[in-house]
C-alpha cells in the first residue's frame, strides 16, 4: 500500500515528477518548437510552485499539523494548476467558430496591464490556447497536465493518512 513508504520518500517522488514534468516541456519547447501559450506558461509556474512545496516537504520531512499544512498547500497549487489546465482543456473543445482570436504574448499583457488585469486577460484565452499540438495517447498537453495536477495533488492529500 501506499503508506508503507516513508512521507520524505513520496513528497521526493512528487519533487522529482514536478522536475520531471517542466524538464519535458523545456525539451517540447526548445527541441521541439512548441512554444508555450499563455496559459501553459501559468500550468508551468504552477507546477514549481507545486515542486518547490514537495521540496521544502521532503526536507523538512513535517509531523502532525506540518503535514496537514503541506497537504492543504498542495492541493491548493494543484487545484490551481488543473483550473488552468481545464479551462485550456474547454478552450481546445470549442468549435472553431468559437475560438477566441490570437491574442499578444504573456510579457506584453503583464506590461500593459496590472497583475489581476492581466491574470483575467490570460484566463480568457486566446486562438494559441486553443490549438492542440503536442499530443500522446490522443490527449493534448492541457489534458496531461491536468490529470499530472490532480495526481500530484491526490498524493499530496494522501500523506496525511501516511503513518510512516
Amino acid at each position: 500500500m501506499i503508506s508503507v513508504l516513508s512521507r520524505r520518500l513520496w513528497y521526493s517522488v512528487g519533487f522529482s515528477t514536478c522536475t520531471g514534468l517542466l524538464g519535458f516541456a523545456l525539451w517540447l519547447q526548445y527541441a521541439r518548437g512548441a512554444d508555450p501559450c499563455p496559459l501553459c506558461i501559468f500550468q508551468r509556474v504552477f507546477m514549481m510552485a507545486l515542486g518547490v512545496c514537495f521540496l521544502l516537504a521532503a526536507l523538512q520531512n513535517p509531523r502532525k499539523w506540518g503535514v496537514r499544512i503541506y497537504a492543504l498547500l498542495l492541493f491548493l497549487l494543484a487545484a490551481g494548476g488543473a483550473a488552468v489546465a481545464g479551462r485550456q482543456i474547454w478552450l481546445q473543445h470549442l468549435p472553431p467558430d468559437l475560438v477566441p482570436a490570437c491574442g499578444p504574448g504573456l510579457s506584453y499583457i503583464l506590461k500593459a496591464h496590472p497583475f489581476l488585469k492581466a491574470l483575467e486577460v490570460v484566463l480568457k484565452g486566446s486562438g494559441e490556447c486553443a490549438a492542440m499540438g503536442w499530443t500522446f495517447l490522443t490527449l493534448s498537453i492541457a489534458q496531461w497536465s491536468f490529470l499530472w495536477f490532480v495526481g500530484l495533488g491526490v498524493l499530496g492529500l494522501i500523506q496525511v493518512r501516511n503513518r510512516h
